[in-house]
């Protein structure tokens, strides 16, 4: 190609591969990790909750590829990729799933929010609000799906096998409790990244952003002190960075640093607050 270096042109495969294996957004791996990392420290490491966020993390894999695959309409250079994270999932996943049988409660639940990815991606509404909704609740969720796993929330009896009614120890309080908190916090961020880019002018983003943070802190407050501290700086950014915005240009990186130190934030004092 006239004007580009015989280095460049070499680069551009190899980056191009990578970006088909590995989503290359830091933002996405924090909403997608943090909320099962914080419960797995809150409730106390165990090797079988290391082994459920290591799961999550494959599953998270899957998702990116065979969302890829769904939106090119299942192109064979994006077919490779998703089958091979699936084949790794199953193979690690089912010795879990036959460990631990209790965990299926969480199913369907799982397989209605998979669902909903993969049609927004079919449909290329992949970064739309309800698709944002949907990793969110995804995402979050997974603190009350690791927590009965750790060592300060031993639930035996309920994880290794499929209770036939409901068991409050699949649902131990510090596990919800975070996953309430990260589901909340990261919606907010899904509101402001929107008013900062896709959105970016739009008053009725811009004031649906304010208002949501705002009833955040007051909830926070209400709560727990950290939570409402977090809440008032996810707030004092979500008023802050769009005012700035009106003069002069805010680079997309910084929009992504910026949220990179919050999620840091919520990873930090949700846990505590639970």
């Amino acid at each position: 190609m006239p004007g580009s270096s015989p280095d460049a042109t070499r680069r551009r495969p190899v980056r191009r591969s990578v970006r088909d294996w590995v989503s290359t957004e830091p933002g996405a791996w924090s909403i997608v990790l943090f909320p099962s990392i914080a419960a797995w420290v809150a409730t106390g490491p165990t090797w079988t909750s290391t082994w459920l966020v290591a799961l999550w993390a494959v599953c998270y894999c899957v998702q990116f590829t065979a969302a890829r695959w769904c939106k090119s309409r299942f192109r064979r250079r994006y077919r490779t990729p998703a089958l091979t994270y699936a084949l790794v999932l199953a193979t690690a996943g089912v010795p879990f799933l036959v460990l631990h049988p209790g965990i299926l409660w969480w199913a369907p639940a799982y397989v209605v929010l998979c669902g909903v990815s993969l049609l927004a991606s079919w449909m290329r509404r992949e970064r739309s609000l309800w698709a944002n909704l949907a990793a969110v609740l995804a995402a979050s969720a997974m603190a009350a799906v690791v927590a009965p796993f750790g060592t300060r929330c031993p639930a035996p009896s309920a994880t290794d096998r499929l209770p036939r009614r409901y068991d409050p120890a699949l649902f131990p309080s510090v596990g919800v409790e975070i996953a309430v908190g990260f589901a909340l916090a990261l919606f907010g961020s899904v509101l402001f990244v929107k008013t900062m880019i896709r959105e970016r002018g739009h008053r009725g983003y811009l004031h649906a952003s304010w208002t949501y943070h705002a009833v955040l802190v007051a909830l926070g407050f209400l709560c727990d002190i950290l939570y409402g501290a977090l809440a008032l700086v996810l707030l004092a950014r979500a008023v802050a960075l769009p005012l700035i915005a009106r003069r002069r240009p805010v680079p997309v990186k910084a929009v992504g640093i910026t949220e990179s130190v919050m999620s840091l934030l919520m990873l930090i004092m949700i846990p505590l607050g639970a």
